[in-house]
This record gives structure tokens, C-alpha cells and sequence, in this order.
């Protein structure tokens, strides 16, 4: 018995070891090798040149880079928000046994199935100037006289986190909805033999019920939007006038337009440690009020 008990058993190892590479193929060695970038002035060919922290440096300083950031702040900040409101409003409206919820919800969640590019594209050619539905739609109602570059004004950024929140406020919505069939059916009959109102039972007993739901469900959000690219650049590519040049659209402009890799992936490192500050600043805040 003790010599079996000391005997070591591989087979565990054999079942993760694929795992194990595939996990270490796709993001263990694309973040080792993006911080060696960042350390180098490259590139990517015949030159490589070790300049150590000067390009996380030349990014505070370059003034582009710090307002991609706070654009992305304010991003991500409207968009997070219009899922959280919109996410949770649909979710309280589905979460009922009526005829047809299970229909609507089938068609609520459609536009978090779709791939990015398509509604990329598909917001696009609405919003098009020569020939988008939405100019034909204010021109036939008498609201304008001749077609408008709907991407190309000021109104640009409301746009783009318009498609945005209408792309991902499923993901709240589904959690939400999973949460609010969590809670027990006699605490909803106690609170109303108490005398307490909708409101009240809403953010006095559903919500802090749920929040570790709602706290995952925010942080992720958060996360994969403040790191988002594709609708981004199909729709506006960061323009007009950088107004909507979040990170991710400077990144790429710098490492594909400029061929500034070492100061793409010091981007992209810095992306990565405010992901996690994200992350772990939001998860005290919920545990905290929890």
C-alpha cells in the first residue's frame, strides 16, 4: 500500500497536457513574446534594438495615445451603462410566465449572436451617405432635405455606442435573467406581506441577492469593450477627427500604419494591466457593498 501510494501517476497529466499546450501556443507565448516587443525598437525583421522602458514612456508622452485612453474610458463607461440599464429592463419585462416571452427572448438575444463584422457592416450601409435607409427615412419624413455623413459629424461617438449597446446588452440580459429565476419565490411573497413596493423588493432584496451575478457579468462586459476593435474600425475607424480613436484603433494604426511595433505592444501591455485593475478594483467595490 505505501509503495503504491507513493508511486507517481502520470495519467492526470496526460489528460491536460493538451490543454496545457494549446493554452501556453495561444496566450502564454503571445503575451511573453508582446512584452519582449515592448521592450525593443524593431522592426520585426533585421532590427532589433533594446530600448527598455522607453516605449511605455513615449506613450504618456505622446498625446494621442492618452486621449485614445480616455476615449476609451468614456467608452466603454456609456456602453457598460447602456447594456447594465437596457440589459436589466428587458430581463425584469422577460422574466415573466406569460405567452410568448420565450419568443421574444429568442429574438432579443439575436443581435449578441451575430459576428461583429456583420453588424459592423450592416450599421454602416443604415448610416451610409449616398444611399443609407436612415437618411431616406428622415428625408421622406420631412425631417431632412439632402443625405447626411452620419459618421462623419460629431454625432459619430453617440452612434457607435448606440450599435454597441444594441450589439451586447444580451450578455447582461441573459445574466440578469438567470439571477432573477435564482431568487426564491417566498422571499418576493414575504416582501409583499411586509407592504414593500417593486422598487423596494427590487434594490432591497433582488439585487443584493444577485450581485455576484451582476458583478461578474459588469466585469466581463467591461473588459471585452474596453479592448474592443472590430465594430470600431468597420464603422468609423476611429474617426472623425479621432473622436472615436479608442486604444485598440491606436494600437493598430501604430504597429500596421506606422510600423511602431515595440510602441504597439507597450500599448497593448498597458491595455492589459488596466484590464486587470478593471477587473480587480470592480470585484472589491461588489464585495464590499455585498
Amino acid at each position: 500500500m505505501t509503495r503504491n501510494k507513493n508511486k507517481f501517476n502520470i495519467t492526470p497529466y496526460l489528460f491536460i497536457f493538451p490543454v496545457f499546450v494549446l493554452l501556453a501556443a495561444l496566450v502564454i507565448y503571445p503575451i511573453c513574446y508582446a512584452l519582449y516587443l515592448s521592450v525593443m525598437k524593431t522592426n520585426l525583421t533585421n532590427k532589433w534594438e533594446f530600448v527598455g522602458v522607453a516605449n511605455y514612456l513615449s506613450i504618456f508622452k505622446d498625446g494621442s495615445m492618452v486621449k485614445s485612453l480616455l476615449t476609451t474610458f468614456q467608452f466603454t463607461v456609456v456602453v457598460v451603462l447602456g447594456h447594465l440599464v437596457l440589459g436589466t429592463i428587458l430581463a425584469l419585462a422577460l422574466n415573466k410566465k406569460r405567452p410568448g416571452v420565450n419568443a421574444f427572448r429568442t429574438v432579443l438575444i439575436i443581435p449578441w449572436l451575430l459576428p461583429d463584422v456583420v453588424v459592423a457592416l450592416l450599421f454602416k450601409w443604415i448610416f451610409n451617405a449616398n444611399y443609407g435607409v436612415f437618411n431616406n427615412i428622415l428625408i421622406r419624413l420631412g425631417i431632412l432635405e439632402k443625405n447626411q455623413a452620419w459618421l462623419s459629424t460629431g454625432l459619430a461617438f453617440v452612434i457607435l455606442a448606440a450599435v454597441c449597446i444594441w450589439k451586447g446588452y444580451a450578455l447582461i440580459m441573459v445574466n440578469m435573467m438567470a439571477g432573477f429565476q435564482s431568487v426564491p419565490e417566498d422571499v418576493y411573497e414575504a416582501a409583499k406581506l411586509d407592504g414593500a413596493s417593486p422598487v423596494q423588493t427590487f434594490f432591497r432584496i433582488t439585487v443584493p441577492m444577485i450581485r455576484p451575478v451582476i458583478s461578474t457579468a459588469v466585469i466581463l462586459d467591461t473588459v471585452w469593450w474596453f479592448k474592443h476593435y472590430t465594430i470600431i474600425k468597420l464603422l468609423t475607424d476611429g474617426g472623425p477627427n479621432n473622436a472615436t480613436s479608442t486604444v485598440s484603433i491606436t494600437i493598430y494604426k501604430e504597429a500596421f500604419s506606422y510600423h511602431n511595433y515595440g510602441v504597439a505592444a507597450a500599448g497593448a501591455g498597458v491595455v492589459f494591466v488596466v484590464c486587470w485593475l478593471i477587473s480587480k478594483i470592480m470585484r472589491r467595490v461588489m464585495d464590499q457593498n455585498a
